[in-house]
């Protein structure tokens, strides 16, 4: 059946599950925007999901749409997608974050959901449909969005010492338990604005491979931008505790004042990367900027063992999420 010509209700039931992934992408990324802000006590969980639940949303109004142009159009030929493609992008991103939050592994949603549509699209038209450059700047930033992380985070905890250095501790901890709201909302801020975007991207690029609604090449439609903002919002308010404990425990003890360095670096290069249309990982970005503040204290702060893990799920996401959506592309096509 000619692309065109697909089922409504195929279609209603693809934007439906690109919205479940949304909503597992809060769901499993909560852990980003609210570990840090949790671990040092600034905020109980129940308050941290919320508070970052409401910046997810309204990132919606401070945000252009360049990541979701990167995800609709810049990853394979828009003429290649159909439905089986897209299905097998979203279920093999759904299945690789399911088995990472199933063991606590802060993975990247939208690395899954890249791996997803590139392994979705091999099968049915090969190599030549990718487009080498979206996807060469998204594999770049697996490794420059952990290091900027790094870099930010741990500059700032640097800066931050030298400007507080003759302040009493309790002071500096004090005025810093307030200025973290401020970073945890600028990073939910930034996850929210780069995040939500992969889902409109998938949602927009099924649209108008199907020809249904009324959709533009440029800008995609308002219900569509709206549901994934909220979506996403929703996901994080529901949290996902278990890699909680991993982000804001295991790697490194966080004080508040280095919870407020962590976020800070962590939201700056996410806005950079917003801006710049590139879909990056949150998980990524604020892991590097945690390791980044604990390693101003000594290198012995970090627990490495627990941070080459979390590196090894970053390698493996994309190759493993692209595998699943082969296999779920091969069995749809052959089944419908």
């Amino acid at each position: 059946m000619p692309v065109t010509q697909a089922a409504l209700w195929i279609v209603v039931m693809l934007v439906a599950l690109a919205l479940v992934f949304d909503f597992m992408n809060g769901f499993h990324d909560a852990a980003n925007s609210i570990a840090t802000v949790v671990s040092t006590g600034v905020l109980r969980p129940t308050q941290a999901v919320v508070f970052a639940a409401f910046f997810n949303f309204v990132a919606i109004f401070i945000f252009h749409l360049s990541v979701a142009a990167t995800v609709g159009k810049g990853i394979v030929q828009p003429g290649v997608v159909d439905t089986h493609v897209v299905f097998g992008a979203l279920f093999g991103a759904i299945t690789w974050n399911l088995i990472t939050w199933f063991y606590g592994i802060p993975s990247s949603s939208s690395h899954a959901l890249i791996g997803g549509i590139v392994g979705a699209a091999l099968p049915k038209a090969g190599w030549s449909v990718l487009n080498a450059g979206g996807i060469l700047k998204t594999v770049a930033f697996i490794f420059v969005s952990p290091l900027l992380g790094f870099l930010l985070g741990s500059l700032m905890m640097v800066l931050v010492a030298w400007i507080f250095r003759r302040t009493r501790p309790r002071q500096v901890d004090n005025w810093f338990r307030r200025l973290q709201l401020l970073s945890a909302g600028a990073y939910s801020l930034g996850h929210g604005g780069n995040d939500a975007q992969k889902t409109i991207g998938i949602i927009w690029m099924l649209l108008i491979a199907t020809g249904h609604g009324v959709v533009s090449d440029t800008t995609p439609p308002l219900w569509v931008i709206v549901s994934c903002y909220t979506a996403i919002a929703l996901g994080t308010m529901f949290g996902g505790w278990r890699i909680v404990k991993t982000m804001g425990q295991k790697i490194t003890k966080l004080k508040p004042v280095g919870g407020f360095c962590a976020e800070t670096g962590g939201a700056l290069t996410l806005f950079l990367a917003t801006l710049l249309g590139i879909p990056v990982s949150t998980t990524h970005t604020i892991t590097g900027a945690i390791v980044g503040v604990g390693s101003t204290q000594r290198a012995s702060a970090v627990r490495w063992g627990v941070a080459g893990n979390i590196v090894w799920a970053w390698v493996l996401t994309i190759p493993a999420s692209a595998v699943v959506a082969a296999l779920a592309y091969v069995v749809s096509d052959f089944l419908f």
